[in-house]
């Protein structure tokens, strides 16, 4: 099993929703970034469970603890492991699913794959197992602002209500201000009223959350493997709601010809830009220097509570199942910090290679 991303700026994830704790041990940050928990607790605190009407009502208070890799107020250039106990397991809301797989769930293929399948909560196939990802996220948001890169994630769809703000500085403040963390105030109250509409029919809600970092020097990534836009797609489709990526304009760039696409080059004070950002700030596999934009496809969340069709793999037959306990109307509120975190590790990871980052020590550079 798979568990570790980066090469110079790796996480590796562990731990299960329902286990005795979750986390990540963080390798290759750099000595002299100034870090604490209460850092990383600013990040979690945007993923955490039971803070609004659109999400799960399960009361974890997500309280991070550092292990190691920090003296006195720094990183000191050792792994950095953080620790998040849990403490509002309801186990028995998921003795039904041990040998009945759940609709949307990735039960039965981990069941075959493993046979010795920790059912409970989605074991480490659940949501929950995101409190790695924005562990690692936040120590490489931090690392990335020494360079002056700054990132935010915000929700842009949900059913087919869609937001109309684009200005970078507006989302980010308007995000903060709505349960939906939605950039555009008006379409995030409908967009509540959307979520919770559903809520009470017993059914879900997905949409599209849309990530954006701006001061990204040209030049991350590499033109063949390990392209940019590449690792950043493979970290997004690895958050496990994900079930598509754009980068840039994305699909759409099929219904247009060469000259609406393309990006044209102008110089401003002795800079280069482009009129447009079709490209997403990636061209070649790498970045040109504007900002970097990449949307993620959530889908409603699998567990709802109308009844569905499943199967008794030990009894070989068909069955009927709902699925109780407390789960999110919709992902995609809750999964705003995780897209940041998943782009600020691929980021602050391809800076380290790049050169931009001193690998080892901050006050060199």
């Amino acid at each position: 099993m798979v568990n570790t991303i980066g090469r110079k700026f790796s996480i590796t994830s562990f731990g299960s929703s329902h286990g005795k704790a979750i986390g990540a041990v963080v390798d290759g940050c750099p000595a002299n970034l100034p870090l604490s928990e209460e850092d990383i607790q600013i990040e979690l605190n945007k993923r955490r469970p039971g803070t609004s009407s659109v999400t799960t009502p399960r009361n974890e208070s997500d309280q991070v603890q550092i292990l190691s890799g920090i003296f006195e107020g720094k990183t000191d250039g050792t792994p950095i492991a953080g620790v998040v106990f849990n403490k509002d397991q309801h186990s028995k809301d998921y003795s039904m699913f041990k040998d009945t797989p759940r609709p949307g769930h990735g039960d039965y293929a981990w069941m075959e794959k493993y046979g010795n399948y920790d059912y409970n909560g989605g074991g480490r196939g659940s949501g929950r197992v995101t409190i790695g990802h924005v562990i690692g996220g936040a120590i490489a948001k931090k690392l990335l602002k020494t360079r002056n890169i700054d990132i935010v994630a915000h929700v842009t769809e949900i059913g087919n209500i869609k937001s109309k703000e684009h200005d970078f500085d507006t989302i980010k403040e308007n995000v903060e201000k709505n349960v939906v963390r939605c950039g555009d105030l008006k379409a995030a109250s409908e967009m509540e009223e959307l979520i919770l509409s559903k809520k009470a029919e017993g059914e879900s809600v997905g949409g599209v959350v849309e990530v954006i970092a701006k001061g990204i020097p040209a030049g991350l990534g590499e033109p063949v493997f390990g392209k940019l836009d590449g690792e950043i797609a493979n970290i997004l489709m690895s958050i496990g709601a994900v079930k598509g990526v754009e980068i840039g304009r994305g699909f759409e760039v099929s219904n247009l010809v060469g000259s609406q696409n393309n990006d044209e080059y102008y110089i401003e004070n002795k800079k280069v830009f482009t009129k447009t950002n079709n490209s997403g700030g990636i061209i070649g596999g790498m970045s040109n220097g504007m900002p970097i934009v990449a949307r993620i496809a959530v889908k409603p969340t699998p567990s709802i509570s109308k009844k569905q069709d499943s199967v008794n793999i030990c009894e070989m037959e068909n069955e009927k199942i709902s699925i109780k306990g407390r789960h999110d109307p919709c992902i995609c509120p809750r999964v705003t910090v995780v897209a940041e975190s998943s782009l600020a590790i691929v980021l602050a990871d391809h800076m380290l290679q790049s050169g931009f980052i001193h690998p080892s020590n901050l006050d060199k550079q």
